[in-house]
């Protein structure tokens, strides 16, 4: 696809995490976080876990929703759930979606976890992409005790757009 040339995006955009199917949860775990040290933030029943380094809501995200039980994929096919793109703040997160609307690319989902306000779409290659930004820690969720609790509700993209 070409399209004429546009100004770049936000400096400060980066990559923020990778979600990885996993064929088994717990083996995953004792990869990530017994052998490479990283911390578990949270878990989604025996389906998703979400690990990361220096208390950050996660770098990467374990998931069994499409592979319990599977196998590696075969030589020449991907392994990713999706590759997440962390946008420094919601006006750059909210040019992003005005920019896929100028493009006609259309959205697999949006959500707000609590911690962040993502956009969900597919490359053209067919690989999972996530746009997001982050709130500040201050506002994430926690529970009574002080602990992570990220959370998937419906974004609404009107109030994003009304950001750009």
């Amino acid at each position: 696809m070409s399209s004429p040339a546009a100004a770049p995006i936000a400096a400060g955009t980066r990559i923020g995490h990778v979600h990885l199917k996993v064929a088994d949860l717990e083996r995953a775990l004792g990869f990530y976080c017994g052998v490479l040290g990283f911390e578990l933030m949270q878990k989604y029943g025996r389906e998703a876990a979400f690990v990361s380094a220096g208390g950050y809501h996660h770098h990467i995200g374990l998931n069994t929703w499409e592979s319990r039980g599977g196998t590696p994929p075969p030589a020449g096919h991907t392994g990713l759930y999706h590759t997440a793109i962390l946008y420094p703040t919601r006006r750059d997160l909210a040019d992003a979606l005005r920019r896929l609307i100028a493009a006609g690319i259309a959205l697999d989902g949006a959500s707000d976890h609590g911690v962040s306000e993502a956009l969900y779409l597919r490359d053209p290659d067919g690989n999972g992409v996530e746009l997001y930004h982050d709130r500040p820690r201050e506002e994430w969720p926690r529970d009574a005790a002080g602990n992570l609790r990220m959370v998937t509700e419906r974004l609404d993209l009107q109030s994003l757009l009304a950001e750009a």
